[in-house]
């Protein structure tokens, strides 16, 4: 039958409170940052980073829950867009500049939902690798 499982009434510090968790702080200041943007047909990523190219905190839809197709649609790319609003807000970034790769529903609606919170786009550049004349072409089939 196995023993009887005892459950005691209470927490283990035994003051009857709950411990709350501590507000995180963040450990730097920015003013100016680049907001690098990556839209791909199946995801969209977001990658916030200082004036030298240091990378502060990112995100992307696969990260936010999204699953299949649902991942490259603009809802999820805005999702994400506010979710590193609202984390480049506490670090206090006031301004950036946005560079866009890819050719993915996400790339206009990451934008705006990043806007939503409130930091300004001083410019906004398109760094899509377009093929300048691709691969060489397979060979002709023999039947």
């Amino acid at each position: 039958m196995g023993k009887k499982r005892i459950v005691k009434q209470g927490d283990a510090t035994g003051t009857g409170v709950k411990a709350e968790a501590p507000v995180r702080v963040p450990k730097k200041k920015i003013d100016v940052g680049f907001l690098y943007i990556e839209s791909t047909y199946n995801n969209t990523k977001l990658l916030l980073t200082d004036e030298k190219g240091n990378a502060i905190t990112w995100s992307s839809s696969g990260a936010l829950g999204f699953k299949g197709a649902k991942k490259g649609t603009p809802f999820a790319a805005a999702k994400v867009g506010e979710t590193l609003g609202e984390k480049a807000s506490e670090i206090g970034l006031r301004e950036v500049t946005v560079v866009v790769k890819g050719v993915g529903a996400g790339r206009e609606s990451s934008i705006r939902g990043f806007l939503s919170k409130g930091i300004g786009i001083s410019t906004i550049r398109d760094m899509t690798p377009v093929p300048h004349n691709g691969p060489r072409p397979p060979k002709p089939r023999r039947v």
